[in-house]
């Protein structure tokens, strides 16, 4: 049986830089999967991979046992995989409803139902999801950082996603708001949906610099070293691995 999404050998060089090495990890349905690293371990730059905005030199991606590695990105969204971006850039000038109705206009979603059609509506229980709808009507320019974050997760849900690539969703954000947003991803994952339509959540990889929150909410982890794997394991196996360890510290640890 296919695995539900399968990362194998990716590889991607920048000139003479390597900048991704021959990964290979697989995301399974029901999992929430961290992916962290030192700065410069390549996280980005894979993602970008995963999600067709930068083409691999050499690898494959399968989503659902479909070969993606050569799509575009909006025909990866189409199949049901959405990423959301460390910078986010929403469109400032537009009402924030009007920022995830674009989401709802994915024709992946206009095949669902009559229903769906209703972007409106889809776009505001998506906001009510992530905890902003009173801000519906507002400018996107008047939101705060942490808030911006959570119009991010609101218009990548609104997609009807079953597998969300999601870059750093904690970054810049104060430990309230970053509490705010983990619920909603911890949620969404567990079936949550602002859609009624389903049961199950999608999967989940994090790239996520603020490891004990991101350790509170992964299934697995994978380390990113130098653009290679350094290790995968269960959050508690990777604390106290001594090589992820030295890799973040520059130290080598020996660990009883």
């Amino acid at each position: 049986m296919a695995a539900f999404f399968e990362v194998e050998h990716v590889s991607k060089r920048f000139g003479g830089l390597t900048a991704v090495n021959d990964v290979s990890f697989q995301v399974n349905r029901d999992e929430i999967v961290g992916l962290i690293g030192p700065n410069g371990a390549g996280k980005t730059t894979l993602i970008r991979c995963l999600l067709g905005i930068l083409k691999p030199d050499s690898g494959k991606i399968t989503f659902k046992g479909e070969d993606i590695t050569k799509r575009r990105p909006w025909e990866i969204v189409q199949r049901g995989l959405v990423g959301t971006f460390q910078v986010v850039k929403p469109f400032r000038h537009l009402p924030i409803i009007a920022n995830v109705m674009v989401g709802c206009l994915c024709p992946r979603i206009s095949k669902k139902g009559e229903w769906v059609k209703r972007t409106e509506v889809k776009a505001r229980d998506a906001l009510e999801f992530v905890g902003i709808a009173d801000l519906a009507l507002e400018p996107a320019s008047i939101l705060s950082h942490g808030d911006l974050k959570r119009l991010e997760v609101a218009r990548a849900i609104a997609t009807d996603p079953e597998l969300m690539l999601l870059d750093e969703p904690f970054g810049g954000l104060n430990p309230a708001e970053t509490e705010l947003v983990a619920r909603s991803i911890k949620r969404l994952h567990k079936g949550g949906r602002f859609g009624r339509l389903h049961s199950e959540g999608p999967a989940m990889l994090i790239i996520e610099h603020k490891l004990s929150e991101l350790m509170k909410i992964v299934d697995r982890v994978v380390v990113l070293n130098f653009g290679e794997v350094l290790a995968m394991g269960t959050p508690e196996e990777i604390s106290k691995n001594s090589k992820v360890i030295e890799a973040y510290t520059g130290k080598e640890v020996l660990i009883a």
